[in-house]
């Protein structure tokens, strides 16, 4: 199936400064919102606490369940309606891990029947210790620091032949990232700074695809990250099986970029004629590429509308990645790697 002819061309690298201009503007939005939040609006998952999910049968006031809550000890406890107004149900949050989720479920669904007079139905708890939530949100990160390095080993061997090269520099890093983590070290400044010297490394190297394909990678999950902050949603551990899966499908079309560009710089002796052999590239390409994101979308979209609160960020999390995926093996990958060659 071809959605767009063949002989289609597109000036995309002749837009890239516009291209780069949107990404930056994107990307110092997402930053600025993280510094503001001072960091995402981390879920239950990773801060710890309890978090109760309770329905009535009709509308309650907010005031009067935090009443509720207040007569009870609750007093730190937040209350946010939770799907459609029509629903009429909430979720509450508390960093009380004192009761069991029996006693914890009955002193709440008391105290609210006694400040309402509606005896509310207790549909979910879930309890996290601080502790365990720390654990979490450290090994989130670490998850999502090496999947990009190992991803970064295999576009060097898939497109450069340089896997002991891109291996031992993969390999130091993740010993060093490993061994400081013991130390108290901030994980998450410390994964940033192990960035900023990959990037260098690749740099150095001439590990040109590696190089364009992880920056593709950290500015689709950081303006993903980003959005989630700047909406002020849950980030949890769904979202981070989400950014795992936006990094898989984002690496997928940009290698699809990456091996027209290969197949057609083959015997290309003059660097003149490299921007006209990327725009070739991206636009042979460019059928494709929109048909599987267009085809993801259609199972994302439903998902996010019909599948539930449960899902919902989750959903939204993938809709973001897939169309800023999707922009980044354009706008982002390609350009990098011809700037690279070029230099």
């Amino acid at each position: 199936m071809q959605l767009i002819k063949s002989d289609i061309n597109i000036d995309f690298i002749g837009k890239q400064k516009i291209g780069f201009a949107l990404s930056l503007i994107l990307i110092l939005l997402s930053i600025g919102s993280l510094i503001v939040h001072k960091g995402p609006n981390y879920g239950i998952d990773f801060v710890g606490g309890t978090l109760i999910q309770i329905k009535f049968s009709q509308q309650v006031s907010v005031g009067k369940i935090r009443s509720g809550l207040s007569n009870i000890g609750f007093k730190d406890a937040s209350v946010q309606n939770f799907g459609h107004d029509y629903d009429y149900e909430f979720l509450i949050r508390t960093s009380n891990l004192e009761m069991t989720n029996k006693g914890l479920s009955q002193s709440i669904s008391e105290a609210i029947k006694a400040s309402t007079g509606i005896a509310p139905e207790i549909r979910r708890v879930e309890m996290v210790g601080p502790q365990v939530g720390e654990d979490l949100r450290k090994k989130a990160l670490l998850a999502l620091f090496y999947s990009l390095l190992f991803i970064t080993i295999y576009i060097s061997g898939r497109f450069e032949l340089k896997w002991m090269l891109s291996g031992v520099t993969a390999g130091s890093l993740m010993t060093a990232v490993y061994f400081l983590s013991v130390f108290n070290v901030s994980i998450a400044v410390l994964i940033t700074a192990a960035l900023v010297i990959t990037l260098a490394l690749f740099w150095v190297l001439r590990l040109k695809y590696a190089m364009g394909a992880i920056v593709a990678l950290l500015h689709d999950v950081l303006i993903t990250v980003g959005i989630f902050s700047i909406l002020n949603l849950d980030f949890s551990l769904p979202i981070i099986a989400a950014l795992l899966t936006i990094i898989g499908y984002s690496l997928n079309d940009t290698i699809i970029v990456f091996d027209r560009i290969r197949e057609n710089i083959k015997g290309l002796k003059t660097k003149d004629a490299f921007p006209a052999l990327f725009n070739k590239s991206i636009n042979q390409t460019l059928s494709r590429t929109i048909l599987t994101s267009v085809t993801t979308l259609v199972v994302l979209v439903p998902l996010y509308f019909l599948g539930g609160e449960i899902i919902h960020n989750f959903a939204f999390a993938m809709i973001i990645g897939v169309l800023i995926g999707t922009y980044s093996s354009i706008f982002v990958a390609s350009p990098i790697v011809l700037a690279a060659i070029k230099r």
